[in-house]
């Protein structure tokens, strides 16, 4: 079989920090890198997002921003090197204020960049690896024994759904981040 690249990606990113004013600092920098979001989620909390409460406080809000134009899978890396940049950017007295973690959609699975290394993730270099977190099957979005507790959320997965719809639409028309 003679290989062949695969359709360009949908770039998710969410976004939580106990100071809501930093959502729209942030956002302005991902929309000046990644052009125009298609869905911004109102700022909640996901489910279980505890495991960050010691590090950002507590009473976090959470945004989940789907961007129109898609992006090409392999670029998963420097968008996670991009992201953390932007966090640094904002941090105060070395500290983060603001969480911002990327991730692709695609009609089979959803992928999140991390910097860091578990059994399950595949490296993709710049110290950035990529975690299969949910898989896409028989109508609906599949948990994997390592997919985080927010991401295992019944409105998480149906705002991936919905994203997803769209990424159906999107890649017949062919929009690509350039």
């Amino acid at each position: 079989m003679k290989a062949s690249e695969p359709e360009d990606a949908n770039l998710v990113v969410s976004l939580f920090t106990g100071q809501k004013a930093l959502f729209t600092e942030v956002l302005k920098g991902l929309v000046n890198k990644f052009g125009p979001p298609e869905i911004l989620s109102e700022a909640r909390d996901f489910s279980a997002v505890d495991y960050y409460a010691e590090e950002f406080g507590a009473g976090l809000g959470r945004k989940i921003v789907s961007f129109e134009r898609l992006v090409p899978m392999t670029g998963l890396a420097g968008i996670k090197l991009f992201t953390n940049w932007l966090e640094d950017a904002f941090a105060k007295d070395g500290k983060r204020l603001i969480n911002i973690d990327p991730g692709y959609l695609t009609l089979e699975r959803f992928v999140l960049a991390s910097c860091k290394n578990f059994p399950q993730r595949i490296y993709l270099g710049g110290g950035v690896f990529a975690d299969l977190t949910l898989m896409y099957s028989d109508n609906d979005w599949r948990t994997l024994e390592w997919t985080y507790p927010d991401y295992r959320d019944r409105g998480m997965m149906a705002l991936l759904k919905e994203i997803r719809k769209r990424y159906a639409v999107k890649i017949k028309r062919g929009l690509r981040l350039d």
